[in-house]
């Protein structure tokens, strides 16, 4: 069809109309809001580099989980800050450590929110790096056990989900065995299958006290110009049993996120990660864009890129702007 015969202007001309043919849509169901949780009774401390996003303390996180339900976001993915670090991580596995607790709460303050947890060892290791150190670097199969302890301590706290977001070779595989072997095979597995080494991390390092020590994560979160390499973690990580596929960071990677929606007919989930997050606060707050429009515009593009669920620190915000 060509003009003047068609006219696509028609159809743009009426807001009835967009809506009518609108090929993608955002959902208040395809959001999961992160939270930061830390043992004390201070005041919530907000992080500089992320305006309205808090660590906090477990009564807290309650109160705004509380709201994040009323809100309609059917889920939250929680990171901990522990009272003390050492070595091995230990407080990422204790049956009293921060996480475990704060699931506890959760789990009789809010009933009908989904509880999702990240597994990882960065936030409870004293270097700062995703598992146990040896000779200068992560020694992968050593921290698969550890991860794999870790996951389970969620679920007995009684976690809906686990995140593993460490990059570890086979830790979905160690992970899943160890649920399944302790009765816990209908808790399913949301993958960090597609995790790139990424400077879009900066912000949230300061939010779960989380940076290195030393070196930093290339030898194990993926480089940036890799795309085949993509699918192939994609592909072991829903051999060892992952449900749930994710690619992180988002914007830089949309590509990523349509090349796996088109290779595997899987659940799919994008991050929205904090420097993201903290460029548009960031010029929204200088007056340079309109920030309700950008966030929108950003969600309906991973939408469209392929993204069934989207983990976002800008839920909350969203999910008051679709009510509007």
């Amino acid at each position: 069809m060509f003009f003047p015969q068609f006219r696509a202007r028609r159809i743009r001309g009426s807001e009835t109309f967009r809506r009518m043919v609108r090929e993608t849509t955002l959902s208040v169901n395809d959001l999961i809001y992160p939270m930061f949780s830390a043992f004390g009774t201070e005041p919530r401390k907000e992080i500089s580099s992320m305006p309205g996003i808090y660590q906090q303390s477990i009564p807290d996180i309650v109160e705004e989980a509380r709201e994040v339900f009323a809100l309609g976001i059917p889920a939250v993915l929680l990171f901990g800050i522990p009272e003390a670090k050492d070595a091995v991580g230990s407080d990422a596995y204790s049956d009293t450590g921060i996480i475990q607790e704060t699931i506890r709460a959760l789990k009789k303050g809010v009933p009908g929110l989904a509880v999702i947890t990240d597994v990882c060892m960065c936030e409870y290791t004293d270097h700062g790096h995703c598992g146990i150190i040896k000779d200068g670097d992560v020694d992968n199969d050593a921290t698969l056990e550890l991860l794999a302890k870790e996951a389970l301590s969620h679920v007995k706290a009684g976690a809906d989900m686990v995140a593993p977001s460490d990059m570890m070779d086979g830790r979905v595989a160690a992970i899943r065995e160890t649920l399944d072997e302790n009765g816990y095979d209908a808790i399913p597995i949301m993958s960090y299958a597609v995790k790139y080494a990424s400077g879009y991390y900066g912000p949230f390092r300061e939010a779960a006290d989380s940076t290195p020590q030393f070196g930093d994560r290339r030898s194990y979160q993926m480089d940036s110009g890799n795309r085949l390499e993509a699918l192939r973690e994609a592909a072991s990580d829903i051999e060892e049993g992952a449900d749930i596929i994710m690619v992180k960071p988002g914007l830089p990677y949309l590509d990523i996120l349509r090349d796996l929606r088109n290779e595997y007919n899987m659940p799919l989930a994008v991050y929205n990660v904090s420097g993201e997050y903290s460029m548009v606060k960031a010029a929204a707050q200088k007056g340079w864009i309109d920030e309700e429009r950008v966030v929108m515009e950003t969600m309906v593009g991973f939408k469209r890129a392929g993204a069934d669920i989207i983990i976002t620190y800008h839920a909350k915000d969203v999910a008051r702007w679709l009510k509007q």
